[in-house]
């Protein structure tokens, strides 16, 4: 078993500040950008957009995956431990923050673009709400694992790494072809 942490707390606290800081950098620029409005921004939104949605999706895609090898892995052994740590850290690195961001990016978007008119759009939503229930779903799953209180075999973890392609076939129906347009 893992008997040393990944990182300190001194180095937690570094990164935490880190974290903060580019965070009001960020929200800084976003209402300077807001308030100025430039030509340039609504392509550079769809871009940030784009990249967060490929973030959030492979997550959504790779920690079912994580699940599969977690849930076939002996409790309390140091695969298991492993399997956490990266369990975590693809959660709270890489999805929580690229979910924000499409939310955020995405719903700015929509309303500036489109006015949020549209039956397309509302599907489309509708898809991006189901992946964020996944989300949340894959989170208290997490932290299940954590605690060594798993209730779904492999294969079950197998199927549920289906749903977000399902979600993700949708969305895409939707923001290309805009059916019901």
């Amino acid at each position: 078993m893992m008997s040393e942490k990944a990182t300190s707390a001194s180095e937690g606290g570094k990164a935490r500040v880190k974290a903060y800081g580019s965070i009001a950098a960020v929200v800084l620029l976003a209402v300077l950008a807001w308030w100025y409005d430039p030509s340039w921004l609504y392509g550079w939104l769809k871009v940030l957009h784009v990249v967060a949605v490929i973030s959030w999706m492979v997550g959504l895609f790779y920690l079912p995956r994580l699940f599969v090898y977690h849930a076939d892995a002996e409790a309390g052994g140091e695969p298991a431990a492993t399997f956490v740590v990266m369990e975590q850290r693809l959660l709270k690195v890489i999805m929580a923050p690229a979910m924000m961001v499409s939310w955020v990016v995405g719903l700015w978007l929509a309303w500036s673009g489109f006015g949020l008119l549209g039956l397309w759009l509302w599907i489309k939503i509708a898809g991006v709400v189901g992946l964020t229930v996944f989300h949340v779903f894959l989170s208290r799953a997490a932290r299940k694992f954590a605690l060594g209180r798993n209730t779904m075999s492999a294969r079950q973890w197998r199927m549920a790494n289906e749903i977000p392609t399902v979600l993700m076939i949708v969305v895409i129906i939707m923001v290309i072809i805009k059916p019901f347009a």
